[in-house]
């Protein structure tokens, strides 16, 4: 007799499940929405999922716990394709795809070392031009533009 040893990630009454975040970028989602100093409420999270879409994906669960459009739309920049479930009593009750904003503030580095918000203490602002899956953000201040691969999150 073969012993099932698959474990599950059990189930949340109430709260948010984000999917299909690319494995690799899990932890960049967490750093966007502020879990790793969010304390309060149960936070799980997977990584190296198998995914028809992504290869590998993650999955984020944060029991009790319902996110703003602005915070998830954050998480369009590491995740375009994350899926959101929002759980009440055991069931999904609303499924949400994320959105890329048009501006982003303050959560992303100019790339530019002589730009002034590396050099004085303003408030990053960012100008979405591209919002596929190949974004690309002109900084409002020096207008250096940034594509994806070249993101620096700093929350």
């Amino acid at each position: 007799m073969i012993e099932d040893k698959r474990l599950s990630v059990s189930a949340i009454e109430n709260g948010t499940v984000i999917d299909h975040i690319p494995a690799q970028n899990l932890f960049s989602v967490i750093s966007i929405l502020g879990l790793d100093n969010f304390t309060e409420n149960s936070i799980t999270f997977g990584t190296n999922f198998k995914s028809v879409r992504l290869g590998k994906k993650a999955i984020i669960k944060v029991s009790n716990k319902y996110f703003q459009d602005i915070e998830i739309n954050k998480i369009a920049l590491v995740a375009p394709h994350a899926k959101l479930n929002i759980i009440k009593n055991y069931k999904v009750i609303d499924k949400r795809e994320v959105n890329v904003p048009s501006v982003i503030k303050s959560i992303v580095k100019c790339v530019n070392p002589k730009c002034i918000t590396n050099n004085e203490n303003i408030t990053t602002k960012f100008d979405v031009i591209n919002k596929d899956d190949n974004i690309s953000l002109k900084c409002y201040y020096c207008e250096k533009i940034t594509d994806r691969e070249h993101i620096i999150i700093v929350r």
